[in-house]
């Protein structure tokens, strides 16, 4: 079960903060995960902005119930980020998740990254539909002598219940509603399927 952090307002507030920056799409996508979607976060058009990233981090952490944390792990590539500003704003350290190589599901810890015993991780993401990402992160994390306290991601969009083995929470949830690619009413109706990452995003001014 996810735990959602913020209250109906604050909620409504990050939706908006996801349409000024032009992080809340509409067409015909293709998830990470192989299923459809007529509504898609780009989490990018949102990490671009240091001082928002700053914000949502803040408001993520400030909800948490976990303490006593050592350090915060994100996966590749937006948890870098994410993972990054946590640990900044706790005054701790970060590692990230990296795949072992192209097109692999594995990920790994690279560049030296050594965790004491004991180490008390929190494992953070941006957008969390099927918890792909987050898994392979927490399986990385198993051959380490580490204990990881929860998952924290910004957007839980996820359509089923998703059993991580720790705790998990979200700062908000999206009812955003995918379908496998077999049973796309979008493709039904011809609509052009986008994957996210090959197309540009829209303009946005500072804010």
């Amino acid at each position: 079960m996810v735990r959602i952090l913020a209250d109906a307002q604050h909620t409504a507030e990050f939706i908006e903060l996801l349409r000024q920056v032009g992080a809340l799409l509409e067409g015909h996508f293709l998830l990470a995960s192989g299923r459809h979607s007529d509504r898609y976060v780009e989490k990018f058009a949102l990490l671009r902005w240091p001082r928002r990233v700053e914000q949502v981090c803040r408001d993520l952490l400030e909800g948490l119930p976990w303490s006593g944390i050592d350090a915060v792990v994100g996966p590749t590539t937006g948890g870098i980020l994410l993972a990054y500003e946590c640990a900044r704003q706790l005054g701790v350290w970060a590692a990230y998740a990296e795949r072992e190589s192209e097109g692999s599901s594995r990920r790994v810890f690279r560049r030296g990254t050594r965790f004491p015993p004991g180490t008390r991780v929190l494992v953070v993401d941006d957008i969390l539909t099927t918890g792909g990402s987050v898994r392979e992160t927490l399986r990385a994390l198993a051959e380490h002598p580490v204990d990881v306290v929860g998952v924290a991601v910004l957007v839980d969009r996820s359509t089923e219940p998703l059993d991580l083995g720790v705790p998990l929470a979200a700062l908000v949830r999206l009812e955003i509603p995918s379908w496998p690619a077999d049973a796309c009413p979008l493709c039904v109706r011809g609509l052009p399927l986008v994957k996210p990452g090959t197309t540009g995003a829209p303009e946005t001014s500072a804010l």
